[in-house]
Formats: C-alpha cells, sequence, structure tokens
C-alpha cells in the first residue's frame, strides 16, 4: 500500500490530511471530486514532483482527515480550503480541482485572489447546465443508493465489487488505499453530506454565481459520457464553454476521457499545470 506521508493541519476548527510533495519554487493545490480524496491524484503527482511543490489533502470526514458531525456547505469546504491554503503553501499558487470540487474551488478563489497564479478544472460541476434543474430531486434518489451501498460497505467483498469503476482506473495501491479510507461506512456517510452541500449550493450559485477568476484558468472537458448520458453530457460540456468563455483569460479544451480526468489522461493535467506556471501559456502558445 502507499505510503506517502502526511500530516494533520487544523483549518476553521477541522482537521483535515494533507499529504506533501515533490520540490522547488513552484506550488499546486489540488481538490477532489466528490466522494474521493487526496488519492485520486496519485497518477498526476509524480509527473510534476520535480520543480513544484504538492499539496493534496482529504477534506474534513474523508480519508484520514477527522469525522464530521454536521452537515458542511461548499462554502464551509471553501472556507477549509482557503484555510489550509494560508496553513501550507507560502505563496502563489496553482489550484487543480475535479468535479464537484469545481464549486468548492471557484468560492474559494473570491478568497485567493492575488494568489493565484493559474485555476484548472476538471470536468467541473457547471450549476447552469439543464441537467442541475432538478438535482434536487436527483440529490434525494443518490442519497438513497448511497444510503445502501453505506450499508453494504460494512462488507469488504461488496465494497470492492461495488467500487470495480475506480479499481480499474487507478493503480492496485491507490485503489487498495481508496478502499480502506474511502469506501467504508463513514465515508459513504460523507459522501451523502456533499452531494446534499452541492444540491443546496446550485440554486445559490445561479442566483448569485462566485466572482470571475482573473487569473489564467483552463478547463478540461471529457468527451466520453456515462451510457446513456450522451445529451446532458453535451449540454453540459457546452455550459463549462460558456463558463470558461466569459473569463478574461480562460481555455476549454476537450480531452479523451472519461470524468476521472486525472486518472486517464494524468499527462495532460500535468502539462497543463506547467503551462499555467510557464508564461507562454499566457500568451496562448498552448499544445494543440
Amino acid at each position: 500500500m502507499r505510503q506517502a506521508a502526511g500530516r494533520a493541519v487544523q483549518v476553521n476548527g477541522r482537521t483535515v490530511h494533507v499529504e506533501e510533495s515533490g520540490s522547488g519554487e513552484h506550488w499546486v493545490v489540488f481538490e477532489a471530486g466528490g466522494g474521493m480524496g487526496r488519492t485520486c491524484w496519485d497518477l498526476v503527482l509524480p509527473l510534476l514532483a520535480d520543480g513544484t511543490r504538492l499539496v493534496a489533502y482529504d477534506r474534513a470526514g474523508f480519508g484520514r482527515s477527522g469525522r464530521t458531525a454536521s452537515q458542511l456547505s461548499i462554502d464551509d469546504l471553501a472556507a477549509d480550503l482557503v484555510a489550509l491554503v494560508e496553513a501550507v503553501v507560502p505563496g502563489r499558487l496553482v489550484l487543480v480541482a475535479h468535479s464537484m470540487g469545481g464549486l468548492v474551488a471557484r468560492r474559494a478563489v473570491e478568497r485567493l485572489g492575488p494568489r493565484l497564479r493559474g485555476l484548472l478544472l476538471l470536468d467541473p460541476a457547471a450549476e447552469t447546465a439543464p441537467v442541475y434543474d432538478t438535482f434536487d430531486r436527483t440529490a434525494v434518489k443518490v442519497d438513497r443508493s448511497l444510503g445502501v451501498m453505506q450499508a453494504l460497505f460494512r462488507f469488504r467483498p461488496l465494497a470492492r465489487l461495488a467500487s470495480g469503476n475506480i479499481r480499474r482506473l487507478f493503480p492496485a495501491d491507490t485503489y487498495e488505499t481508496m478502499l480502506a479510507e474511502d469506501f467504508v461506512p463513514d465515508g459513504t456517510a460523507q459522501t451523502r453530506k456533499e452531494i446534499k452541500a452541492v444540491a443546496a449550493a446550485i440554486p445559490r450559485f445561479r442566483a448569485e454565481p462566485p466572482g470571475l477568476p482573473t487569473c489564467p484558468t483552463v478547463l478540461l472537458s471529457p468527451t466520453r459520457s456515462q451510457t446513456g448520458r450522451a445529451r446532458h453530457h453535451a449540454a453540459l460540456a457546452e455550459h463549462q464553454r460558456r463558463w470558461t468563455e466569459s473569463l478574461p483569460d480562460g481555455r476549454f479544451e476537450t480531452v479523451d476521457s472519461g470524468h476521472f480526468i486525472m486518472a486517464e489522461q494524468p499527462e495532460i493535467v500535468a502539462d497543463r499545470v506547467r503551462h499555467l506556471f510557464d508564461e507562454t501559456g499566457r500568451t496562448g502558445t498552448w499544445p494543440v
């Protein structure tokens, strides 16, 4: 099993587990998607370790972080991200976020402001997309399914079976860590809380969108959809594109991948991080 060293960091009265790796003058902080933590970046981190300081963490309630009794909102999670940056990162940074983590990152951007050298979003939630029109009802259905999984995850063979899609994407040692830390009843309970947090955030983000990032921003949108979800996938990608084009310095890019871009295309993720540090990235010299 992976043996990356980590430490506990206090953020807003909560404890999050942080793993720091790499070396050099540049800093990158990674924000995972819903139901996942620091381990989902395992394929990307080694590609950036030479010359870059890397910070991956488990949100409160996940992995090795302290458990939470209360229902945290997206704003709470964004405040934790900001507090983590303030505690760990001494200078400017690139922020990388996946899926639901995109909501957390966009809210955190409002407070991180000039500290950001760049923002990289991997298939982020786009609250304006039609798929989120009825997300409150979707969240109820998902919560019921997760309630069943929470009970099943007490039995390791069933947890392994239910998480087979993740097992196929990540290295064996990474997956075994996920199985031991995330695909367990406590981890599923936290995932249920985060689904509720997203459902509560969608109408708020629609009514009062977070301030747009002024730093160079890249959004990677996957080309492959889940079975039977092609129409929703296309609509989501279109709204991701519109949002990116509304930015003062935004780039929208499609990637041959499913939702977990950091697992299927880690080289592309690492490359785009490098370009956000590279001044040529600001002048449009990007890979085709």
